[in-house]
């Protein structure tokens, strides 16, 4: 039977355009979010399923912005998850809400396991405006 062992949320920003944040270098991964589960009591099979959100206001050009999970805290940790999105002049009118969803299966088991993303973009000018959160639980058999 499966079993729940832990389940947590990261929200920077609830709610649409409640933050400016810029994400100041190009082509450099950024953090955003970042959780930690706890794996007491875990049997066999562990499974991790992570979602978030991100929004971001574009600049006046085509750009592409990519989004990175890994198993650890900096960007050069085990890589679970990446997606590129590129937005064209339909997103120059409004911000651009981003859906992701991760899995991980069978991680090493440690005390807690903390995942991190992370955005980048190819343009300066691009603007984090919420909602952003990111969330996951951990289940074994």
């Amino acid at each position: 039977m499966t079993q729940l062992l832990d389940a947590r949320i990261s929200l920077n920003a609830a709610t649409f355009n409640s933050i400016a944040i810029p994400i100041p270098v190009i082509n450099t991964p950024t953090l955003f979010a970042q959780i930690g589960l706890l794996t007491a009591g875990t049997g066999p099979n562990p499974r991790v399923s992570l979602k978030g959100t991100i929004t971001v206001q574009l600049p006046l050009a085509l750009f592409q912005v990519r989004i990175t999970i890994v198993r650890g805290t900096v960007s050069t940790d085990p890589l679970i998850y990446s997606a590129n999105h590129t937005f064209g002049l339909s997103g120059l009118l409004a911000p651009e809400v981003i859906i992701f969803s991760a899995n991980d299966f069978n991680p090493p088991v440690t005390p807690q396991i903390t995942y991190t993303a992370f955005i980048s973009t190819n343009l300066l000018g691009t603007v984090r405006v919420g909602p952003e959160n990111f969330d996951g639980f951990i289940v074994s058999d």
